[in-house]
């Protein structure tokens, strides 16, 4: 299994494997028959008590192009924009895969913006539409970080989140097997910023110090340029982001 090597804001370069391909296909196909649902869907809800998605369009609408077209593409957009609203909600993951365990990333250390996965999925017509993916094969097994056309016009990669190469000297952290990480861009912090943060914060646990707490949050936010879920708590996000970056950054 290949590795991409993604350098962070602060010099650290973390190792990854990149998704094998076989992965990769096995998401999409869990993408397909997840579009086939909702179709099926559609048809069954329309056509209950007889009522067939051409009678509804023919007796209640115009029955022009451009009123069956609009109808059409109601009723697809959920098919058509799947990819790219998934990947920009679950931070580069589509639900297959997320089943599947690999994720869309930026290769320069950065989060991926909403261009980047717009980027992608537009490219997905040259890269699969045409000649079925054969493309995307052939770029995916001879560019550097097995990327297809997509993934190079935005700088980003798929690497797995079943297992990780770290660099060394990391901050140890128990971490289960099946750990899922919050936030990506913990990657953007140092090995020594959080080793600071660590220390820090056990001790201002200790002596619930909340304002050392809070300053320790802000800085986090401030590197890593994403806010905490709204849910959790300022002592929470601080383990979250202890843990989330030994999961990246651990040796298998």
């Amino acid at each position: 299994m290949a590795e991409i090597q993604i350098s962070t804001t602060q010099n650290v370069t973390i190792n990854f494997k990149a998704a094998e391909v076989g992965e990769r296909i096995l998401a999409y196909f869990i993408d397909l028959v997840i579009k086939f649902a909702y179709i099926f869907l559609i048809f069954f809800i329309f056509n209950l008590g007889g009522n067939s998605l051409e009678k509804i369009i023919n007796n209640n609408i115009s029955t022009d192009y451009w009123s069956v077209m609009a109808i059409i593409l109601v009723l697809g957009a959920p098919i058509i924009f799947y990819t790219i609203v998934s990947e920009t909600l679950l931070m580069g993951q589509t639900l297959g895969k997320k089943l599947v365990k690999i994720r869309v990333v930026k290769i320069d250390g950065y989060r991926a913006s909403f261009l980047d996965y717009f980027i992608r999925w537009g490219m997905r017509i040259v890269d699969i539409s045409i000649f079925s993916g054969v493309i995307a094969l052939v770029t995916i097994g001879s560019s550097k970080n097995h990327q297809r056309l997509g993934g190079m016009a935005s700088g980003t990669a798929v690497i797995t989140l079943k297992n990780k190469i770290g660099i060394n000297h990391t901050i140890l952290e128990e971490i289960k097997e099946d750990y899922q990480p919050t936030y990506f861009s913990v990657i953007k912090l140092s090995d020594n910023d959080v080793r600071i943060i660590k220390e820090n914060f056990i001790q201002a646990k200790k002596t619930q110090d909340i304002k050392t707490m809070l300053i320790l949050k802000k800085k986090i936010v401030d590197v890593i340029e994403e806010n905490p879920d709204e849910k959790s708590t300022t002592e929470t996000f601080i383990k979250t982001i202890i843990s989330d970056y030994n999961h990246f950054t651990k040796d298998m």
